[in-house]
């Protein structure tokens, strides 16, 4: 896998990292940052990720799934996020909860069974890859501060065997948080995802 950043990354898993251009309306010295990489759109995904959480909360509680939410505890409160969010290296369990419904007939509220995800180490960065599933997504993993990370990517559908490029379809491109919520225990929040629900939140938890 290449990773067509000006940091020249090489993943070594058998998918396809998805290439991150640079965005033009950020100065040089971001470059390679998560701020340097992420399109307009997703870096508003990011800034907005707590309207979205109490939006998307708010829908499914009103829609009858409060116990639901609850029952997940720290999982799906939007500030459980603990210091050091680093992912390490490695296989994990992962599962989907979408929360919320873009539009009137869409659940409020779904959750998944276990499937598969992977985290490898780049040089400097890791990636992310579900693995298993019919949404699949895969990308990178950046810096920001000491309570998260950020996930930038694309999402990879049905029986596809490589992801789109990051940047060239906006209904593909993935923004989200990288947090602890636990010992061993982490979620990538993804805010105003392109399908379905108004926020998508992937508990990973180690294989082993």
């Amino acid at each position: 896998m290449i990773f067509a950043l000006a940091l020249g990354l090489t993943a070594g898993a058998c998918r396809t990292v998805p290439p991150v251009p640079p965005s033009a309306a950020d100065a040089p010295a971001e470059t390679g940052t998560w701020r340097g990489t992420a399109t307009a759109q997703d870096q508003a995904r990011i800034r907005g990720w707590y309207s979205s959480w109490q939006t998307a909360l708010a829908d499914a509680r009103a829609k009858g799934f409060g116990a639901d939410i609850d029952r997940e505890g720290v999982l799906l409160q939007p500030t459980a996020a603990l210091p050091n969010p680093h992912l390490p290296a490695g296989d994990y369990r992962c599962r989907t909860i979408k929360i919320g419904a873009q539009g009137r007939g869409g659940l409020s509220y779904v959750a998944y069974g276990w499937f598969r995800c992977r985290v490898s180490a780049e040089q400097g960065l890791s990636s992310l890859t579900k693995i298993t599933g019919s949404q699949r997504p895969v990308g990178l993993i950046f810096p920001d501060n000491l309570k998260r990370q950020v996930f930038l990517g694309t999402l990879e559908l049905g029986d596809e065997k490589m992801a789109v490029n990051y940047g060239s379809d906006r209904m593909r491109d993935m923004a989200g948080l990288v947090e602890r919520i636990g010992d061993n225990r982490w979620r990538l929040v993804l805010p105003a995802p392109a399908y379905e629900s108004l926020l998508d939140v992937i508990e990973l938890v180690p294989a082993g």
